[in-house]
């Protein structure tokens, strides 16, 4: 008679699959997982403590280095925080290029997580096409704000370079490509069989279980979750009628879905600004003082927030991020691998959670 033997596997912290270090320990039931727990701390990186007494000229360099994929929300969240404590007005035009860089930036990250899934699950020709149009969004990046990662876009007050009537025509055309791309290979994930046995029904996070470890982005709205985005409660996406994404299948197949989605979703709310984009100024002008506050941006990952706290010269006294992967991380390893079949899909559903352990380990 065979014996079922309990055996407790390490998946990480290098793993091919992995897009940065991690470790998860999976106790198993011959190839059902049991239940997972995710050990972290191989890049730490103690980057808030580097910002304390510095300059807000420091720490808003700083802040897109938190984590180099979706860059540019950090540098937004910062810079709307100190503007937020000095009471610094934008110009309608600057908010509005804000907007159009964020979610060009939120584009290429979704495209990115999306790769990393189809790469985990042994797709790799539409993990090539993935990366490929990545790279269309990157230059369109690069183009408008002069760099592809770090861009430095946004300052107090405003932004540091307007749109010229060239790059609009270039930004049109590049647009109308990546859309009918993402949809043809949104169609190729949603209709792929090979796809359908590795995604649907695999790694399920319920509503309940969603909201009980505060999971965010993506990850919840595949959850049918949707009410926490904080594009809701920023003025300028209120104006362009932004209304979030959701599914309630709350599987891999679910939040990969989601982060198509939210692609084409974006490209409608660049399309947006670039049609309402008024004339004037760029910069409103306008210098940090002395202050603290609590302020939240969307990720592409989800919920970003800053606390900070600052002197009247401008110096960041005190700063505390929390980053959305934490609490995806969390929901994925307690809720998600419970139960999968295979430690084949403990890859897979980990990599669909889009954790970014640069953010985490700031």
């Amino acid at each position: 008679m065979k014996r079922t033997v309990d055996v407790s596997i390490p998946i990480g912290p290098v793993h091919p699959c992995w897009k940065e270090p991690a470790r998860v320990k999976c106790e198993t039931r011959g190839e059902r997982v049991i239940s997972a727990e995710v050990e972290l701390g191989y890049m730490k990186k103690g980057i808030e403590r580097i910002m304390k007494g510095r300059p807000w000229q420091e720490v808003m360099f700083l802040a897109e280095r938190v984590c180099g994929i979706c860059s540019v929300i950090h540098n937004m969240v910062f810079i709307e925080a100190l503007e937020h404590i000095s009471e610094i007005v934008v110009p309608e035009r600057a908010a509005y290029l804000r907007v159009i860089v964020n979610e060009l930036d939120r584009m290429q990250s979704h495209i990115l997580a999306n790769f990393s899934y189809c790469y985990t699950i042994e797709h790799e020709t539409l993990g090539m096409y993935l990366l490929d149009t990545r790279e269309k969004v990157m230059d369109e990046l690069e183009r408008i704000t002069g760099a592809r990662v770090t861009c430095a876009f946004i300052v107090p007050g405003g932004v540091r370079f307007d749109l010229r009537a060239e790059d609009v025509l270039h930004l049109r055309a590049s647009l109308d490509i990546l859309e009918q791309d993402i949809k043809r290979y949104t169609g190729i994930f949603e209709r792929g069989p090979m796809i359908a046995l590795r995604s649907r029904g695999v790694g399920i996070l319920t509503q309940e279980a969603a909201r009980e470890s505060c999971a965010v982005g993506p990850t919840a709205k595949a959850s049918g979750i949707a009410d926490m985005d904080r594009r809701l409660h920023h003025p300028t996406y209120q104006k362009l009628g932004f209304v979030p994404i959701s599914r309630n299948e709350g599987d891999n197949f679910a939040r990969i879905m989601v982060r198509f989605q939210e692609v084409i979703q974006s490209i409608a709310l660049i399309r947006k600004c670039l049609d309402q984009l008024p004339e004037g100024p760029i910069r409103g002008g306008g210098i940090p003082g002395a202050g603290e506050i609590a302020y939240s941006g969307e990720a592409p990952r989800g919920e970003l927030s800053y606390f900070i706290k600052t002197d009247a010269a401008g110096r960041v006294l005190e700063i505390s991020i929390q980053t959305p992967s934490i609490m995806n991380i969390e929901a994925c390893c307690h809720y998600m691998l419970k139960g999968v079949a295979s430690l084949a899909d403990v890859t897979s559903t980990f990599v669909s959670s889009d954790p970014c352990i640069a953010c985490t380990e700031r």
